[in-house]
């Protein structure tokens, strides 16, 4: 079989990429060994969330998905920190209103995403998802790809996507290595209710250890709901991970300093380990990496995936630009020009956040409030920084 592209991976990056790719008019096949779980008590759902800043709501629109999602996305229009380590604790809102019209974002849970994602494909006849096989090999020639998967078959592609993932077979397969930071953090994410409404504000408590941050969704059985990450050591979060649930909400509550009254688990708990990873290129003959293939990083600003959708909108221009030779030289090194030096800037920005928010240093302590302070009093300043957290550069 031949196709303008395949694409590894069926996470949420990958199955938007065969959905943006297969709305332009490619031929794309799209594989993962796992098929997607789309509900959320299914054994193995992620249970995790995404917010999507403004360039990514819009990207999805092209592929057709943001129809099919924006009924049921919390919108964030503020992002609040809070310092609760400090005397008395800083607290600062950072409001969209300032910079724009719309919020900053949107949230939806991860298996929401997944399901809508595989609906819209199921609508594509130019795109063949094969949940259950997997990237065997590679074999790269000048003009095509000639990859192998799990079940003996082959296909021949113009370009190869590599959206597998922090331990990308494709990445491995080009022979292109990365180099990764480990903070000795784990991450736990979950679901709660809770008594105050959350007004579509994001808060980001900080103390030591990692920030637990508070993202909006939609009501729960009637009451206001969040999705949580609370990042702290490893051992730490094995601690909580185990705690009876009625210990757990009662941790939960302290360490969110009470942002929105006594929170109630409403989800079983999942763990993530914590990383910064950035491969040492983005492209290899015939191939091209994105989303965590490409970056990890530490769970801070939402930047996570909406940098693999500006991956992904970089890589469908050039695409388009270069239809002549998909996947040729110059489609390729043009995307390694455009998006590895941002891609490093802006995971070298999260190392430095997550690094001072993690502080155990006393001295560390003291300057963080300040910082919040001067980022946020300073007018100027405060909107640049939330225009350069939507994508700006």
């Amino acid at each position: 079989m031949t196709v303008d592209i395949l694409i590894s991976g069926g996470g949420v990056a990958g199955l938007t990429a065969a959905a943006a790719f297969g709305s332009a008019g490619f031929s794309v096949v799209i594989i993962d060994p796992a098929p997607p779980v789309t509900e959320a008590q299914a054994p193995g759902s992620d249970l995790r969330t995404t917010a999507f800043l403004q360039p990514a709501r819009a990207f999805l629109d092209r592929a057709g998905i943001w129809e099919k999602l924006k009924a049921q996305a919390a919108p964030l229009q503020v992002m609040r920190i809070v310092d609760a380590a400090a005397t008395p604790p800083v607290v600062r809102d950072f409001d969209a209103a300032d910079i724009s019209d719309l919020p900053f974002g949107w949230n939806l849970p991860n298996w929401l995403l997944r399901r809508e994602m595989v609906a819209r494909l199921a609508e594509l006849p130019n795109v063949d998802f094969r949940p259950g096989l997997g990237f065997a090999g590679m074999l790269t020639r000048s003009t095509e790809a000639i990859v192998s998967l799990t079940d003996g078959s082959r296909v021949r592609a113009k370009l190869v996507i590599g959206a597998d993932g922090r331990a990308s077979s494709v990445r491995a397969a080009v022979g292109i290595t990365a180099k990764t930071t480990r903070y000795g953090q784990k991450a736990l994410t979950f679901a709660v209710t809770h008594d105050a409404p959350h007004d579509n504000i994001s808060t980001e408590v900080h103390q030591s250890g990692g920030p637990f941050t508070l993202v909006p969704l939609p009501d729960h059985d009637g009451r206001p709901c969040s999705a949580v990450v609370w990042m702290a050591d490893g051992a730490e979060i094995a601690r909580l991970a185990a705690l009876p649930e009625p210990a757990f909400n009662a941790a939960a509550t302290a360490r969110s300093a009470a942002t929105n009254g006594a929170l109630t688990l409403v989800s079983r708990r999942s763990v993530w380990p914590i990383i910064s990873q950035i491969a040492r290129r983005l492209t290899a003959q015939r191939t091209a990496l994105v989303a965590e293939a490409a970056h990890v990083m530490p769970p801070i600003g939402a930047q996570g995936l909406n940098m693999s959708l500006s991956d992904l909108a970089c890589l469908l221009e050039l695409a388009e630009t270069h239809r002549a030779d998909l996947g040729g030289p110059a489609m390729l090194d043009a995307y390694q020009a455009a998006r590895h030096s941002d891609i490093k800037l802006r995971v070298t920005g999260i190392d430095a956040l997550n690094r001072a928010s993690i502080a155990g240093n006393s001295l560390l302590r003291d300057l963080r409030p300040w910082g919040i302070r001067a980022l946020h009093d300073t007018i100027p300043l405060r909107r640049q920084v939330m225009k350069m957290g939507l994508g700006a550069s």
